[in-house]
């Protein structure tokens, strides 16, 4: 409508301007032939009108087709532009899903190479896109947390050392089903209620199935610091080891020789001779940190504290057992003793 508005007045001012020319055409003929008829004062004036409408609307044609070109011109550039931009866009995009995808493929490259089990990464994978998918909000936020702590303990078994918060009951069961050759350990006053636990009875069980189905030998050392300490319940609980096959000592150590006494330390386990789980005690003599070690230089220094201990302590004795009858005693029947030959 607004178009229409404007292309109205410049339309009338055009065809005043033709018969302007007309006009003037017509007089100036009259003026310059006094013996122009009328007709052909007329004519000059029709043609010359036409013709200057005629130049006008060609002057406005090239005018639109110089704008329409223009026109054109920006909005080619602007879609070239675009396409350019959406090119990008899309090659970005590309790339970052290649990127992705090549990143995934020698992530399970190196899994595969690895000697653990690929298997169970995947298991790991689905699981978690599993409760990704369906899981509530309270168990989504539950699986990255617990997600994020398996991806922090890999890194530090990665960098050789990794640990927690207090005494992980979970790391010791774990690595003896893992075992394969030896654990050894040693056991202080630190962890002295730990045996009578339900944990305690689920780490023996572990070390009874290890001594039994992959012959793995076991020795612990229980340090007190003087003889008074040697109760009976410590030694009903060497006992109860011995059952299991576990071969288990007792260190006193205002006994033991001044390299020995040097060597106990905290408590610690070594398993295979290939990493060291140890117990740090607090302030109150509680367990406050469990670390697990893998430098070797750290480990063979542990397995080294331990023969230590272990060359300087005997085995523990055993009881002995309830005296039997005599077979060769004489029998005393009721009508008297029986008379030999």
């Amino acid at each position: 409508m607004r178009h229409q508005t404007r292309r109205g007045p410049k339309l009338f001012l055009r065809a005043l301007f033709a018969v302007l020319a007309g006009v003037v055409a017509f007089f100036v003929t009259g003026a310059l032939d006094e013996g122009a008829s009328g007709l052909d004062q007329w004519t000059m004036a029709v043609v010359l009108g036409c013709a200057v409408l005629i130049v006008q609307l060609l002057v406005d044609f090239g005018e639109r087709l110089e704008a329409v070109q223009e026109s054109q011109k920006w909005r080619i550039q602007d879609m070239k532009d675009s396409l350019t931009s959406h090119h990008m866009e899309m090659r970005a995009a590309v790339d970052e899903s290649f990127a992705k995808i090549n990143a995934a493929t020698e992530l399970y490259s190196k899994v595969d190479g690895s000697v653990l089990r690929s298997d169970e990464v995947t298991r790991l994978v689905l699981g978690y896109t599993k409760v990704g998918e369906q899981g509530a909000d309270i168990v989504k936020a539950f699986a990255e947390e617990e997600l994020g702590r398996l991806a922090l303990l890999m890194e530090n078994l990665g960098n050789g050392t990794a640990d927690c918060p207090g005494e992980n009951h979970e790391w010791l069961i774990d690595l003896t089903k893992c075992v394969k050759r030896t654990l050894y350990a040693t056991s202080t006053s630190v962890d002295r209620d730990f045996w009578s636990s339900e944990p305690a009875r689920r780490y023996l069980a572990a070390q009874e199935t290890a001594i039994k189905s992959r012959r793995v030998q076991i020795r612990r050392v229980f340090l007190v610091d003087d003889e008074s300490e040697v109760t009976g319940s410590l030694r009903q609980l060497c006992e109860r080891h011995g059952k299991l096959g576990i071969d288990a000592r007792i260190a006193v150590r205002a006994l033991l020789e001044p390299t020995a006494q040097m060597n106990s330390l905290n408590d610690f386990i070594v398993f295979d001779g290939e990493l060291s789980c140890e117990t740090e005690p607090d302030i109150r003599v509680m367990p406050a940190r469990t670390t697990l070690k893998l430098t070797r230089e750290h480990v063979e220094e542990r397995v080294n504290r331990f023969n230590v201990l272990w060359e300087a302590t005997e085995p523990t004795p055993e009881r002995d057992p309830e005296p039997e009858p005599d077979e060769g005693r004489a029998v005393t029947h009721p009508a008297g003793p029986r008379q030999q030959p």
